[in-house]
């Protein structure tokens, strides 16, 4: 048997076989217990689930992130560009935010509405039933044009140059897959399906990471190191792609991400998608009625202290196999045409046999688990925000099959979505300039929300409105101009020349800063707060204790630990 194979063998298709198998078992199982446990309960447990251990909810943020645009995206982002993207993705300090802060904020509004809540539901209790609406309507928009149409496009490539499949079989039968998933699994199918690829995910992608290097280092993996810096550092005229920061305008990169604004760019985003974002945050409000507030705080605050741990992986183990590619393929080790093909490149090329089969098992549950997870908060964010107060009343199971059509439908518009995206930018950088768009809105609303007890409810509907049109009116343009690198002849084009040519993340910051001194103006002229709206966001001294007691030494160590470990990649790559 030949076990460098560089293509799939039968061992590999036997092995993957029954890995799939046995991970429809294991998730089966689960859901069949769950549902007998839950005989009688409403749909919220198949919503939120029901605060599962707090490695599990670390391993299911991790999973819901973690998708297609991570195995092809990234990697091929390393290979084109090196690390100057990785601020997107080592932000484990961020999710530490949504943990030790925002957390306390959520539960506080849970006990008050006595139910679990959605991203929604905040806003219409802090602001105006309006503005949580715009808030849905704004999330549903994002998933459509950040998640369905960029997994079928991924998941199309990555199959296409591991399997040889049709790009087009791979990409429907991947969303056909993770609809049939989400409908029957819930909640309780997304966090047991994270559970068994997270250590699959993790495994392979180092097992990928370190044969790369000692591939290229001809079998020294610290040889193989230098010579991938040493290639990279040549790239870019020069200027090199190990540089998370670009200073000087000679570097070709400083266009693209200019200076520190990168870092504040990433870090908007990463506020948002964190802290905000309905599919990260469902992860970790489940909870069993009547559990403590302590307990819930410390479940969750634990989560995304493990979540943290998580993040600081995606790097090594995505971006950086990407640029071990690029050396590989300088090197004429392997072929790569394209660079979003660098990952399912590497599997294929420097995997033995058998294990390319079980790190296929691990890379399926990843693109299923998060895609997966999206379909069940377009679920959730439909019945529970759409749905539900214009039917009142109907049975917890005619949610549920609301919710499931309510998945089907966001399937069928990212798909109509994906050709114009196909004829936009590079994938990582088209993920991130939509989001740069959609975020800044959100920012504002949440944080000057819980922050400031004087902002008034119309200030939170106006700016969220007014955001996600002016991040609307930028995309079109972006169409029209190929993201502002296209010579746009006339009078109007010339005068609106700031607003469709300016780089996207200086926009972004700007946008935001408009943002708040909007909501700032905006306040000044309309009603203040009610005494309950400001009541949602004050801790009384009980809560006060509550979360102080839900806190001890492991977070506070377990914090500063995934702090380090973000601060020494920065000082490496700086």
């Amino acid at each position: 048997m030949n076990w460098t194979s560089t293509e799939f063998i039968w061992l590999d298709w036997a092995v993957l076989a029954i890995g799939v198998l046995g991970v429809v078992w294991a998730v089966w199982r689960a859901i069949v217990k769950d549902k007998k446990a839950q005989q009688g309960e409403d749909s919220s447990a198949y919503l939120f689930g029901k605060g599962e251990p707090w490695y599990v909810i670390g391993m299911a943020i991790f999973a819901a992130n973690i998708g297609s645009e991570h195995l092809v995206g990234l990697a091929g982002t390393g290979a084109k560009s090196g690390v100057g993207m990785a601020h997107w993705e080592m932000q484990g300090w961020m999710i530490l935010i949504l943990g030790w802060l925002f957390v306390p904020f959520y539960q506080l509004l849970i006990n008050k509405m006595g139910k679990i809540i959605t991203m929604p539901d905040f806003l219409k209790f802090r602001y105006t039933q309006r503005t949580g609406s715009w808030l849905s309507i704004i999330t549903l928009v994002a998933y459509i044009l950040t998640k369905v149409s960029v997994t079928a496009l991924t998941g199309g490539i990555f199959f296409e140059y591991l399997w040889g499949l049709n790009f087009w079989a791979g990409a429907i039968g991947l969303i056909i897959l993770t609809t049939i998933f989400t409908v029957f699994g819930g909640m309780k199918g997304v966090m047991t399906l994270s559970t068994i690829q997270t250590p699959i995910l993790v495994i392979g992608s180092f097992l990928v990471l370190f044969l790369g290097l000692a591939t290229l280092g001809g079998g020294s993996i610290g040889e193989g190191w230098t010579s991938m810096m040493n290639y990279c550092n040549q790239l870019n005229n020069g200027y090199g792609t190990t540089h998370m920061f670009h200073w000087e305008a000679g570097d070709s990169m400083y266009q693209e991400y200019p200076g520190f604004v990168v870092f504040l760019g990433a870090t908007i985003i990463g506020f948002w998608y964190w802290c905000t974002d309905q599919h990260i945050v469902q992860r970790v409000l489940g909870q069993v009625p009547g559990e403590s507030n302590e307990e819930v705080m410390k479940r969750a605050r634990r989560g995304t202290i493990a979540a943290g741990f998580f993040k600081v992986l995606p790097c090594f183990m995505f971006l950086i196999p990407g640029m071990i590619a690029a050396a590989l393929a300088e090197q004429g080790t392997i072929e790569m045409q394209e660079t979003d093909a660098a990952f399912a490149i590497m599997v294929k090329n420097v995997l033995p046999a058998g294990i390319k089969g079980i790190v296929t098992i691990g890379f399926i549950c990843a693109l299923v688990a998060s895609l997966a997870a999206f379909f069940n908060s377009c679920a959730t964010l439909f019945t529970e925000d759409f749905y539900k107060p214009l039917k009142k009343g109907m049975s917890e199971e005619h949610y549920v099959f609301v919710g499931r059509m309510a998945t089907v439908v966001v399937v069928i518009l990212g798909f109509a979505w994906l050709p114009i995206m196909m004829k936009m930018d590079t994938l990582y950088n088209y993920l991130q300039g939509i989001q740069s768009l959609l975020a800044p809105a959100m920012v504002a609303v949440f944080a000057m929300g819980i922050f400031s007890k004087k902002i008034t409810p119309k200030a939170g509907e106006y700016t969220m409105i007014v955001g996600f049109l002016i991040g609307m009116l930028r995309l079109v343009t972006n169409v029209i101009t190929d993201t502002g690198k296209a010579a746009m002849d006339g009078a109007f084009w010339d005068a609106t020349a700031w607003f469709w040519q300016t780089n996207w993340l200086v926009f972004e910051c700007w946008l935001l800063v408009f943002l708040i001194l909007f909501m700032i103006v905006v306040s000044c002229f309309t009603p203040a707060p009610s005494k309950a709206q400001v009541e949602a966001i004050t801790f009384t001294a009980d809560f006060k204790k509550s979360i102080r007691e839900s806190w001890g030494l492991f977070d506070i160590v377990g914090t500063l630990v995934v702090i380090g470990l973000c601060a020494a990649f920065y000082a490496y790559f700086w």
